[in-house]
């Protein structure tokens, strides 16, 4: 019998996907919730959170697990930023070079420290906040949080230091005993020193998503509005290594239209700008589609909030998009393989991320040519923000992880030629090609030494 503990305690929609997932192996699977005593005389799965797993583990053969111990070099944005850099040194050519947007890495405890930074790590970002000749933003990310918790935008020296002055006063009122305000998300910097600061790219893909109909009584409006967008895109990275991208990609809408920022507003107004679902709770699945569905639906200029349809979003676009985002996911992670000590793959472990990327128009004549921009990698996403409309994308996207890294491990016996994503099946199936909802990205050999 086939063993596989699932112990998810905070994601009970994960734990509920993975059992469905397991039911569909043509080998019956025995599911327990405790590895403790547990005897290893047969292979054993470990799909569970990254908390519970028992890393210690993956030194036997026999088991398989859904997480890589160290991930850094992906997962934390000032460890992806770094990766990013050194591989473009090495290797120009890249797509990334293109589709990775400008990015500083800082580290600071307190607001005070700025002026250090700007005499020597931000001189150059200085140097482009005091001209003048047009708008000039960036966005401040925190290099571990989540969920928008952290992000602020900054078109000057001065603002930049009103937001870590702002992180400050959130710590003092944190030690005062006082409670923080609902929605607010503001960081204690002093706990989380790493910040990256990309350049925000203020001309993104425009949509209006009540053009796609979700509910019952829905009317398609006679005014479009120009709203702002993220795809979040589901991969999967099996063994050492092989990836997949999961083909139905999700785009993720920000509450209010978009406008491009005023520098003379101090309190800027977040909404338009941030398109995380974990900061619109209360929409419910307002804000969610899928990208296949905004096929047909008119391509907005940005502007004012409201704008005028240009042309719309075909088959083929789509299609373009997802061929760059297999390309800018295949070198993203061979970036994060140049850097063994952050990025340890493991023949017996697979791991689902989430990748969130932005859209833009790169032709300056009428007809749209799209191009992707990467912006982070999340581990263990929040899947369940996806809601109830689209909850049979996440099933499928399960299914399809048991049958390509789980099946093969059980079918193989924890073969240690054969363990995880390098079995025969696998090596038969080309960079490109799509199977089940999964497109081969990279498919790589990590040298590692006995």
């Amino acid at each position: 019998m086939k063993t596989a503990a699932v112990i998810w305690p905070s994601a009970p929609l994960t734990e509920s996907l993975v059992r469905r997932a397991l039911e569909f192996l043509e080998t019956p699977v025995q599911i327990v919730t405790s590895t403790t005593d547990l005897a290893l005389s047969s292979p054993l799965v470990q799909w569970s959170s990254y908390d519970e797993i028992e890393h210690e583990l993956t030194k036997q053969e026999c088991c398989l697990q859904s997480s890589y111990i160290i991930r850094k070099s992906l997962i934390r944005k000032h460890f992806l930023s770094r990766s990013i850099f050194s591989y473009l040194t090495k290797h120009p050519d890249s797509i990334l070079k293109s589709c990775w947007p400008r990015t500083y890495e800082i580290e600071i405890s307190f607001a005070d420290e700025l002026d250090e930074l700007f005499a020597d790590e931000l001189w150059e970002l200085g140097k482009e906040l005091e001209l003048e000749s047009g708008p000039n933003w960036w966005i401040l990310k925190p290099g571990m949080a989540d969920r928008g918790n952290g992000i602020r935008l900054f078109n000057s020296r001065e603002s930049l230091e009103r937001v870590l002055e702002e992180f400050e006063e959130t710590e003092n009122g944190i030690d005062d005993g006082e409670e923080l305000e609902e929605n607010n998300t503001a960081v204690v910097i002093s706990q989380l020193r790493h910040f990256v600061i990309q350049e925000y790219v203020l001309d993104p893909l425009l949509f209006d998503p009540r053009e796609v109909s979700i509910g019952p009584d829905a009317t398609k409006p006679s005014v479009l509005q120009a709203h702002k967008f993220h795809l979040r895109v589901y991969c999967v990275a099996s063994g050492a290594l092989t990836l997949y991208l999961y083909n139905r990609v999700l785009a993720l809408f920000s509450s209010l239209p978009y406008s491009h920022p005023d520098p003379q507003d101090e309190k800027l107004d977040l909404a338009p700008h941030l398109t995380n679902t974990s900061l619109q709770t209360h929409r419910g699945e307002e804000g969610v589609r899928l990208l296949d569905e905004l096929v047909g639906c008119h391509i907005l200029s940005t502007g004012t909030g409201t704008a005028e349809p240009s042309s719309t979003l075909t088959p083929e676009n789509v299609s373009v998009i997802i061929s760059q985002i297999a390309v800018v996911l295949a070198d993203t992670f061979k970036a994060g393989l140049e850097n063994p000590v952050n990025l340890q793959a493991l023949p017996n472990a697979f791991e689902l991320f989430g990748v969130d990327f932005l859209v833009v128009n790169v032709s300056d004549r009428s007809d749209f040519q799209p191009q992707v921009k990467l912006l982070e990698i999340n581990a263990e996403p929040a899947i369940e923000l996806t809601g109830r409309r689209l909850a049979w994308i996440l099933e499928d996207l399960f299914v399809d992880i048991a049958k390509i890294c789980v099946e093969p491990f059980f079918e193989s016996g924890a073969d240690s030629v054969q363990v995880g994503t390098a079995s025969k099946k696998a090596s038969c199936w080309p960079v490109g090609e799509t199977r089940r909802n999964m497109v081969k990205c990279l498919e790589t050999e990590i040298r590692r030494h006995s």
